[in-house]
């Protein structure tokens, strides 16, 4: 998922190349959805989802598609930018829960914590492939919440992986 290039590049470069990239990216910039920021320790970003003609639905509001494809690879890759090369990162399954329509520019931030980080780490270590579920919500300008979405990320050292691909 990360290219073996990554641990080649200066740490400062990492964040802007994640955004630049996938904000460049033809399948994400489809969904509308755009990364305003990454911070520099890779454990938060936060997407802006427009209200456009492109996400609009029929009733003027944000199309719920879009408020989900717009979140679909983020906590993935903040992950993988984590583990680097040496890992497989997989979206395993998501669930979203429509609070309210949206009619105005939303905002989601996704915070990858020290805990997780820990826990995930340690996973790999002892078993090789862990599950981690992760939660963000889509948000207006005065913080009310219109979409809650979780999203279960699959986490694997690439060793286990292969090993477990070769067994099928």
């Amino acid at each position: 998922m990360i290219p073996a290039f990554w641990r080649r590049l200066p740490a400062r470069w990492r964040p802007a190349l994640l955004r630049h990239g996938l904000n460049w990216f033809p399948a994400y910039r489809a969904t509308g959805g755009r990364i305003v920021h990454i911070s520099a320790d890779l454990k938060r970003a936060v997407v802006r989802l427009p209200l456009r003609r492109a996400t609009r639905n029929g009733a003027g509001t944000l199309f719920g598609g879009s408020l989900y494809a717009a979140t679909d690879p983020i906590f993935a890759l903040l992950l993988a930018a984590h583990f680097g090369p040496d890992c497989i990162v997989w979206d395993k399954a998501a669930a979203i829960r429509y609070r309210k329509p949206g009619r105005e520019a939303l905002t989601a931030e996704f915070v990858v914590s020290d805990a997780d980080l820990a826990a995930v780490g340690r996973a790999l270590a002892e078993q090789g492939a862990c599950d981690r579920t992760f939660t963000t919500r889509f948000v207006d300008g005065a913080g009310v919440v219109h979409a809650e979405i979780e999203k279960t990320v699959y986490i694997a050292r690439k060793d286990h992986y292969k090993g477990r691909v070769a067994e099928r």
